[in-house]
């Protein structure tokens, strides 16, 4: 009530005065002592309005280019008519004309010649100056080295700018293209992902992996690098001194060895100097790894990665928690199974359980990375392999979740459990005979899945490579379950003998091992060890596999495939498992190009 009254009647009192006047009064009273608990918000907003309205000279303009420099902690001086407003690592030159205007704004990074900022000038001439701040800080997050030593910021900043032209270099070596989308082709398969060099406010950044899904959504190949996965290389600080290149480790002409990976000249050899800082790859979004990614990536770059601030995790909850940005209690999280229902289309509707206590084991837990330090620039081809795969394993088990949503009543609910960082399986119930069955997926690296998929009756490898394709093309394990259950239904309906099931029964005896005895019954019984996630009646796996046939082939193995109940635990231990070579043929070559030259299939399956 009281701020109705002010208002109009400070409009009454100084509708008759001029800018000028009210301009001066506003200053005086930011000028006055105040309580500092109390910030002034509203009177700052309104002296900015004020002064982007009075901005008609050429004394005004300066005036308000001063003001933004003290915000950010930057020098200023001024010649004639070009303001400069300065930092320790680049500064602004600013061309005004005599009325005030804006005729050209040029961007200076350490060591280099000015350069136009076009985006700048147009802020600056629409007279947008809290944007045009904003901008300004985001060219200091650029090149906000570390330290309060100039002369080691400056070799530092050099030294990061060596590193940009090493990764640039790399980027341009021959490789064999494995995607016909040559853009996608770079960010999955490039030994530096796809680089886009550092300019104005954005540093170098890296971005290394896209999803099918993400791929789909961009409208335009353009777009494509406005998605997915990417980094950004920036320097940090280090409790260990590092030695940096202050010059180019790539010999000339650049060199592959023998596996096709960049030679670089030994660093000792080189223009280096040894610094209590590192190369950061900071990214964006922050990242949920297992504990044995970071261990990898350690390895590669034998550089600690700070646990300071890293909270460990079943790595269900930090994944989840990541997708919903929800502040709810993760140890409630933890303790309790997860479930959420994904639609899809034709009004068909999933019920995916992720069960606690499955996800508890020390192997299965993660953190979030924001940032990950190295200190060469042959660390990025094995750092951003290492990444797409975690980013790989994340895809699949994102695509389970989905916001809670009122829908028909899910058709087919399915239980994920993870075997390993690289292996999960799906537990469901198949929707054309009365049994169980598992789909296990496992992830070798990012451009490579395959499948095994265990059931009762008949084995169907021709099946297994259909599911196989269909999840290297969209990485989405809800539309390889729909694909897979509608083929099993397919497959049901056009046999004229219905498959044999038998009964699986699982016996553990006082030492924990798990037996496995095999009358013959109408239904799987699938039972687990308490320390293992994957049922007992699985065989191992086993190298020697079929050759695969036509995909409407539906010849399987015979009825001796799952042993009668007079097998003892040895031979249903030795029973061969074919497990589909799919991963190893032409399809899984390369990284999504057999789902990216053949768009609208996916686009059919999605």
């Amino acid at each position: 009530m009281n701020n109705r009254t002010i208002i109009p009647d400070l409009h009454v009192k100084f509708g008759e005065k001029t800018w000028n006047e009210t301009f001066q009064l506003v200053r005086r009273c930011m000028d006055k002592a105040r309580d500092k608990t109390k910030p002034c918000e509203p009177l700052v907003r309104c002296l900015e309005r004020l002064q982007a309205l009075n901005v008609f000279s050429l004394n005004a303009m300066m005036s308000h280019l001063e003001k933004i420099a003290q915000q950010r902690g930057m020098g200023f001086h001024f010649s004639e008519a070009t303001c400069y407003l300065t930092a320790d690592l680049f500064y602004l030159e600013v061309a005004l004309s005599l009325q005030g205007g804006v005729q050209d704004v040029k961007v200076a990074p350490h060591g280099q010649p000015p350069m136009s900022s076009e985006s700048l000038l147009v802020l600056l001439r629409s007279k947008n100056f809290v944007a045009f701040s904003k901008k300004l800080e985001g060219f200091a997050a650029l090149y906000n080295i570390p330290g309060n030593d100039s002369e080691v910021k400056i070799k530092l900043f050099t030294s990061l700018q060596y590193l940009g032209r090493d990764l640039q270099k790399i980027s341009r070596l021959p490789r064999s293209i494995k995607d016909y989308n040559t853009r996608v082709d770079t960010i999955l398969n490039g030994r530096t992902g796809y680089l886009t060099e550092g300019k104005e406010d954005c540093p170098l950044t890296i971005q290394f992996y896209v999803s099918p899904s993400d791929v789909l959504k961009a409208s335009s190949s353009s777009k494509v690098c406005e998605v997915g996965q990417v980094g950004q290389v920036m320097v940090g600080l280090s409790d260990v001194v590092h030695g940096l290149q202050m010059s180019s480790l790539l010999p000339v002409p650049p060199q592959l060895d023998t596996l096709g990976n960049p030679v670089f000249r030994p660093l000792s050899e080189t223009p280096s100097e040894s610094f209590l800082a590192c190369f950061v790859l900071r990214l964006h979004p922050p990242l949920p790894m297992f504990s044995s990614f970071l261990t990898k990536i350690g390895q590669i770059t034998d550089v600690a990665i700070p646990d300071v601030d890293l909270q460990w995790a079943p790595f269900h909850t930090i994944l989840m928690k990541s997708l919903s940005d929800s502040s709810s209690d993760d140890e409630a999280l933890d303790q309790a199974d997860r479930e959420f229902k994904v639609s899809l289309p034709g009004d068909l509707q999933h019920h995916y359980v992720f069960p606690a206590g499955a996800w508890e084991l020390p192997a299965l837990r993660g953190t979030v990375v924001a940032s990950l330090p190295f200190s060469h620039p042959g660390h990025i081809p094995g750092l951003l392999e290492v990444l797409r795969h975690q980013c790989a394993v994340n895809t699949l088990l994102a695509s389970c979740v989905a916001p809670q949503t009122a829908g028909p009543q899910e058709d087919l609910v399915f239980e994920i459990l993870m075997q390993s960082e690289t292996s999960l399986a799906v537990t469901f119930q198949r929707p054309d005979v009365d049994s169980l069955a598992i789909l296990v997926v496992e992830v070798p690296h990012s451009g490579e899945l395959s499948c095994r998929l265990f059931t009762a009756g008949t084995r169907e490898v021709s099946l297994e490579e259909y599911t196989c394709r269909v999840i290297n093309r969209c990485m989405s394990i809800p539309v390889t379950m729909r694909a897979l259950c509608a083929k099993l239904e397919k497959i049901s309906s056009s046999s004229s003998v219905p498959p044999p099931l038998d009964l699986l029964h699982a016996q553990t005896g006082g030492d924990g091992v798990t037996s496995c005895l095999i009358p013959s019954t109408s239904e799987i019984l699938l039972t687990s060890h308490p320390d293992n996630p994957l049922p007992a009646f699985l065989p191992p796996n086993n190298d020697a596999h079929n050759a695969l046939g036509p995909e409407d082939d539906h010849a399987g193995y015979g009825s001796d495939y799952f042993m009668g109940a007079t097998s003892t635990p040895e031979q249903v231990a030795e029973v061969p498992v074919t497990t589909s070579p799919c991963a190893a043929g032409d399809a899984a070559v390369g990284a999504y190009s057999h789902w990216m030259n053949t768009n609208r299939q996916i686009e059919e399956l999605m």
